[in-house]
């Protein structure tokens, strides 16, 4: 089988209702990451911070997978299929995806202020101050926020030295150091690019000037189509 690598960013989620941060209409109009998205935030208000991940959280909640993360699920019957998420939501698991990994954490967990490797499931849309980890400290969204390292770098870039096949869905690339993930696949590799912008291209992908939905149709299509 061949290995397939997906990166995935906020524009496959935004056909599900989920806003982004970066369009115009997106998340950061609203607010300034300073305020809700740092650990200065949340050492300055942790209350505000909570406030805007519960919001985020229920739109999550809330959500369904769309056909974009149903196709990408399918293809594992046909491929070795790895995805390489920047989005913190579970679509990608609820439509079926299994091997995944998340970059920017996730955010129905949570993990303790005194140790960052215990991490709980959030079966509920909701995280208040006085909620307590197992150790007896305030939890946060298990969020990579501005300012901090993202430790699923390294684990990434291994998974896409690997691809015979890579595709980028949904981001623009604008996300460091997810971005530079695409250093690291390999020459050999088959690149495929699904962004709705005219102004965004990468050297030796194919680029689909699709939605995420409309894109992932046909790129299912084709790399079937191609077996």
């Amino acid at each position: 089988m061949k290995k397939v690598v997906v990166l995935s960013g906020a524009g496959i989620s935004k056909e599900s209702g989920i806003p982004t941060f970066r369009d115009n209409d997106g998340l950061w109009k609203s607010y300034r990451f300073e305020e809700v998205a740092s650990p200065l935030a949340w050492k300055r208000n942790p209350e505000l911070v909570l406030d805007f991940y519960n919001f985020r959280r229920r739109v999550v909640v809330e959500a369904e997978p769309n056909e974009a993360h149903i196709l990408l699920a399918d293809l594992q019957r046909y491929f070795d299929m790895f995805v390489i998420t920047q989005n913190v939501d579970d679509l990608h698991e609820r439509a079926g995806t299994k091997n995944i990994l998340h970059l920017h954490g996730q955010i129905r967990q949570a993990r303790s202020t005194a140790d960052e490797n215990v991490i709980v499931d959030l079966p509920y849309w909701e995280l208040n101050l006085g909620d307590l980890c197992p150790k007896g400290s305030q939890l946060r969204p298990n969020i990579v926020w501005f300012g901090e390292s993202v430790p699923n770098i390294p684990k990434a870039i291994e998974i896409v030295k690997h691809a015979d096949i890579f595709l980028v869905i949904g981001t623009g690339l604008q996300v460091y150091p997810a971005a530079s993930l695409i250093d690291y696949v390999p020459s050999s590799s088959e690149n495929y690019l699904i962004d709705p912008s005219d102004d965004l291209s990468i050297r030796d992908f194919y680029h689909y000037k699709n939605t995420a939905v409309n894109g992932m149709k046909k790129f299912y299509d084709f790399i079937l189509k191609k077996m």
